[in-house]
């Protein structure tokens, strides 16, 4: 996840341009460094703010991209188009003479992919035979099940042409939350293929090379954020209303009806129309500067209901904290131990409230939420928060196996129930009320707090909760003093809070704090590095192998090695970020390679990772170890087994997370100069270049 991960916007896109997974966003001050070398390029995903350690759904971007300054509204002519290629080897719906015609690329993980179906749906019921939709692949790299479900649509495609693709295709995006080999080979099965052609052509990933280049074509016209349209050509971008499709649809039927009566053949119409558009992607202006966006009123009261939810502390506290979370997510799971410290400190004055906001991009958070609620509705408080601490401490491993095995740990728990709960989906409802609530209020990323109706987002210090905590609980004592009943004191005080965001006007960003800073970050005696040990530049890569962007930059790392030969020097941190669960296993592997032969050794087997980057498995782990030559393999799968380079790890991450600043990857520090994300080799080499002069 890149620059585009770490932002988050109103109009739903998942995305994979340039730039740094952020794995504790303190987001606006990471957008702004970006910003300030000169090369983000994505679909923004941005948030209007971002606390550290705030987890956002993807959703690709508060306002649709900018429409090009040639754009002319309401007109067909005159507006930025791209000559996107289209052939019967592409699966599609509608006539090829339709009047229009929109490509897409997507994916079947994406659930703002999934999202979008309805809207699709709509514009072929309402423009018939004049629209005709095209599919193309863009399976996300995060996605671990986007390849083999496209995979799989691609055969039925194969087998039976349109009809079998489009009736996979439904199936795949409504099982799109329990997508597994077992799941794809069942759905064949339900669309009538041939079986033994179908594993055949999974088996051998028969498919994956028109996949790929699917996934090429859209890179190179922008469409590396899913979903992306091209509407005649016409760029639209994320999980968009209909009224903003049909927008560019009457514009384009009418400019399609004009090229008609001028003598164009329908048959040749789409070509006629895109002939002269865009086969790449404009770049990016360079030393973009960052537009200034509302930001959230800090003083604004919302109205959150309590409701029915779990909570700990006494209903008349002085202070009621409603919490946002998702049992998943890792930032959540980091703030729990800030939420018990507060509630020794303040005692009965604090009450806790928690809500369930499992993020799409996590499957297991909804039914762990699911499972939680069963417990409560069982057992009551006590039991839930148990079982609440349970499902965190067990948060890598939240299958329906281990949900089912935590819950046997709550006395009283009937077990038949309890299943019959999750089988039956018993708690949904419940769930997406506070899923919807969250929306409204702007909480759409997990964990986010509402404290006297108070809003605070992210797993922040301990100190900004007090802070927070002690200004409203003062405020709470005197509504006390000056009459209020305690046991009405939380509905009087959100009783006229505001339903949806409260935005202040927008402001100039502050000028980036770290543009000038450099880091004292020691290089550690145990480090991988290539190039001489007296070079006068040290880049220091703080890089995950399973980020798809780490593997991106990488290919401008070697060009930086040749073109500045012997004078810089790359030291590898590691920086497994905690939602790529083969992150840490790959990192523990390089280290073991290096402990065995060195730093050759460990280079070779860092580049076969990230040519493997799509299955980091164990089993592959073993596999690339074996390939280096004269690793010792009882010893490789030892310290795999004993998590043995764990906290050579865990130290890098300590020294990048002390800088203070929103660690994402990659990140790199340049003789202590920050720069982050899979930036062009120019904003390396202007960080460099200034390095060199000032060791002369």
């Amino acid at each position: 996840m890149g620059e585009k991960e770490r932002k988050l916007q109103a109009r739903p896109m998942e995305s994979t341009a340039n730039g740094a997974v952020i794995s504790m966003p303190s987001a606006v001050v990471a957008v702004l460094v970006a910003f300030s070398v000169g090369a983000i390029v994505g679909h923004a995903i941005g948030r209007s703010t971002a606390a550290e350690g705030e987890e956002i759904a993807l959703r690709g971007g508060d306002e649709p991209k900018a429409q090009p300054a040639s754009q002319k509204e309401g007109e067909g002519e005159g507006v930025t188009r791209y000559r996107i290629e289209v052939n019967n080897q592409m699966p599609q719906k509608g006539p090829p003479d339709a009047l229009v015609t929109i490509v897409m690329w997507s994916d079947f993980q994406c659930p703002f992919c999934k999202r979008v179906e309805p809207t699709l749906s709509r514009i072929l019921e309402e423009y018939g035979n004049r629209v005709r939709i095209v599919w193309r692949d863009q399976p996300l790299p995060f996605h671990p099940m986007a390849m083999p479900a496209a995979e799989a649509a691609r055969e039925a495609f194969a087998q039976g042409g349109n009809a079998k693709f489009w009736k996979m295709h439904e199936l795949i995006f409504e099982h799109q939350q329990e997508l597994s080999r077992e799941t794809l080979d069942r759905l064949a099965q339900q669309v009538g293929l041939d079986m033994e052609r179908y594993r055949r052509a999974m088996d051998n990933h028969v498919h994956q090379a028109a996949i790929r280049a699917d996934s090429e074509a859209g890179n190179k016209v922008g469409a590396n954020g899913t979903p992306t349209f091209f509407i005649n050509g016409r760029e639209l971008a994320g999980a968009q209303p209909f009224e903003e499709f049909k927008r560019v649809i009457d514009e384009e039927i009418n400019h399609a009806n004009r090229l008609l009566r001028n003598g164009v053949p329908r048959s040749r119409l789409y070509e006629t129309i895109v002939k002269d558009g865009r086969t790449e992607a404009a770049p990016p202006p360079e030393a973009q500067r960052p537009q200034p966006r509302p930001q959230p009123d800090p003083k604004a009261i919302y109205k959150v209901p309590v409701g029915n939810s779990p909570q700990l502390g006494p209903s008349d506290a002085l202070v009621t904290m409603v919490i946002f979370s998702d049992f998943e997510c890792p930032f959540c799971a980091r703030v729990e131990g800030t939420i018990k410290q507060l509630r020794e400190q303040y005692g009965n004055d604090l009450r806790v409230v928690w809500k369930n906001n499992p993020l799409p991009f996590h499957q297991n958070a909804m039914p762990a939420a699911e499972a939680a609620m069963e417990v409560y509705a069982q057992r009551g408080n006590e039991a839930f928060w148990k079982y609440h601490d349970l499902l965190f401490e067990n948060q890598r491993e939240l299958s329906r196996e281990t949900l089912e095995r935590l819950a046997q740990q709550i006395p009283g728990i009937n077990m038949n129930r309890f299943r019959q709960a999750l089988d039956d989906h018993r708690h949904r409802s419940s769930i997406e009320a506070d899923q919807q609530l969250a929306r409204q209020l702007g909480a759409t990323g997990t964990p986010s707090f509402f404290i006297n109706g108070r809003n605070l987002r992210g797993a922040q210090p301990i100190e900004n909760f007090k802070q927070l905590i002690d200004e409203v609980l003062e405020q709470a004592k005197e509504r006390v003093r000056n009459g209020t009943p305690k046991a009405r004191l939380y509905e009087e005080i959100i009783a006229n809070g505001a339903t949806q965001p409260v935005m202040l006007p927008p402001s100039e960003p502050a000028e980036d704090p770290n543009a000038n800073r450099v880091f004292d970050i020691p290089v550690p005696a145990n480090a991988p590095v290539k190039g001489l040990a007296n070079a006068p530049v040290t880049i220091q890569i703080f890089s995950d192998y399973q980020c798809p962007f780490c593997a991106r930059v990488e290919s401008t790392l070697k060009e930086l090695f040749n073109r500045y030969q012997g004078r810089i020097r790359l030291v590898w941190r590691d920086y497994p970020l905690p939602f790529h669960t083969n992150a840490m296993p790959a990192a523990i592997a390089a280290r073991e390679v290096y402990r065995q032969k060195g730093n050759d050794a460990f280079w070779r087997y860092h580049d076969l990772l990230f040519e493997n980057q799509q299955n980091l498995s164990r089993e592959t782990l073993e596999r690339l170890a074996e390939q280096i030559g004269g690793i010792d393999m009882a010893r490789f799968r030892k310290a795999l087994d004993t998590n043995a380079h764990e906290p050579l790890i865990k130290a890098d991450m300590d020294a990048a997370n002390r800088t203070g600043v929103g660690i994402g990857t990659p990140t790199f520090f340049i003789n202590g100069r920050l720069l982050q994300g899979a930036q062009p080799v120019d904003a390396f080499a202007a960080v460099i270049d200034r390095a060199l002069a000032e060791k002369k």
